[in-house]
């Protein structure tokens, strides 16, 4: 009886951590840096569909040099959402060779469908503004690891 009692508790407490995961923003993605012409970004990656899914939702902030670089398998085009999203934010529909197709900014917690404009393999999310802060325009060019010729 009193195993089952242990086994009943640690049971809840660990749906409990599940649940509070799920509302909870994802930081423990790996990391890499990637370019904007001179500007470094540290990135980090989101290359499996629950990474994916969950992207940025529910952080508070995210400092001005960070972002999200969101991988598939193989371009097709994209669409993002901002459900549970709480900052503003600026995508970039990145080409294999790391020419942004087109950039777009996305309002907080809307469900509002953004789309690349082509296929892409990649999308870069950064703070809402950013882009444009930088002098950075479709058909510019990200540099990094992913961007090479496979």
């Amino acid at each position: 009886m009193k195993q089952t009692a242990i086994t009943f508790i640690a049971c809840v407490l660990a749906l409990g951590n599940l649940a509070h995961a799920q509302n909870a923003p994802q930081m423990d993605l790996p990391r890499i840096k990637i370019s904007a012409g001179m500007h470094l970004i540290d990135v980090q990656v989101a290359n499996t569909d629950e990474q994916r899914a969950a992207g940025l939702m529910f952080r508070k902030d995210m400092p001005q040099t960070e972002g999200m670089l969101f991988i598939f398998e193989r371009p097709s085009q994209q669409c993002f959402w901002m459900k549970n999203t709480l900052l503003p934010l600026s995508a970039a529909f990145v080409a294999d060779d790391g020419t942004i197709v087109n950039l777009v900014d996305m309002k907080p917690q809307t469900l509002d469908s953004h789309c690349s404009s082509q296929a892409v393999r990649f999308v870069l999310e950064m703070n809402q503004g950013w882009f444009d802060r930088k002098g950075i325009k479709a058909g510019a060019k990200l540099g990094g690891a992913p961007f090479k010729p496979r």
